[in-house]
């Protein structure tokens, strides 16, 4: 995996940016039927602009029946994720109110990737601006599709070593959030009683439990 913040590259040297619609058949492994052939689309429309979505209109062939579908596709940029680990082995963690389940949620930094910027550059500027931490190492952990059936970014993970609060808090005038760091064995805990609920979340702390290092075992 590379450590290099502009690399956009994942660590099996598949683009960020996620499979073409034009990629060939899907080879899911031994023991699987063949994955069912791409959808041709035969036409596109814009829709509304949703600010954090961009609609588009896809007009698309099912290969099974010949028929011609339209569905919905919310444009919108990547994301990236910050599992940030502090010298003593916390986790740092925010707190802010989330206006699509009107409650306050117990999440990890992170935020949107801006226009020309390499998520790796995302990553570090989203924890120095929600936190006020900067780290000594940084690790891409992979990307995860937040939601396929109708989005078309992808989320990236990185991991934060020697993170230490260096900076005030850089928040946009639409952001309230207060940091706190963990110790691992409470994030598991917090996983498991529901506190931490965010589903991208949890797949973030996910990639940092398929590492090898050993404060990170038995979560």
């Amino acid at each position: 995996m590379s450590d290099d913040p502009t690399d956009a590259t994942s660590s099996d040297g598949a683009s960020p940016e996620g499979p073409s619609s034009d990629r060939a058949p899907a080879n899911f492994g031994p023991g699987l039927p063949p994955a069912p052939a791409s959808w041709p689309k035969r036409g596109s429309r814009r829709g509304v602009d949703l600010r954090l979505f961009q609609a588009r209109h896809d007009l698309l062939e099912n290969p099974r029946t010949g028929a011609e579908l339209e569905r919905l596709v919310l444009e919108c940029p990547d994301w990236v994720n910050v599992v940030a680990l502090t010298p003593g082995r916390e986790l740092v963690v925010v707190t802010q109110y989330r206006f699509g389940i009107e409650a306050v949620t117990l999440e990890i930094p992170g935020g949107m990737v801006d226009p020309g910027e390499e998520h790796g550059v995302a990553a570090r500027r989203e924890l120095e601006e929600e936190t006020g931490y900067t780290a000594e190492s940084w690790r891409y952990l992979g990307s995860v599709e937040p939601n396929p059936a109708v989005q078309n970014n992808r989320l990236h993970t990185w991991l934060a070593e020697g993170a230490r609060p260096t900076a005030s808090q850089a928040l946009d005038p639409g952001e309230d959030i207060a940091v706190g760091t963990l110790p691992l064995d409470e994030v598991g805990r917090a996983v498991r009683d529901g506190r931490v609920a965010h589903s991208l979340v949890l797949c973030a702390l996910l990639h940092v439990l398929d590492l090898s290092d050993p404060a990170l075992r038995g979560l």
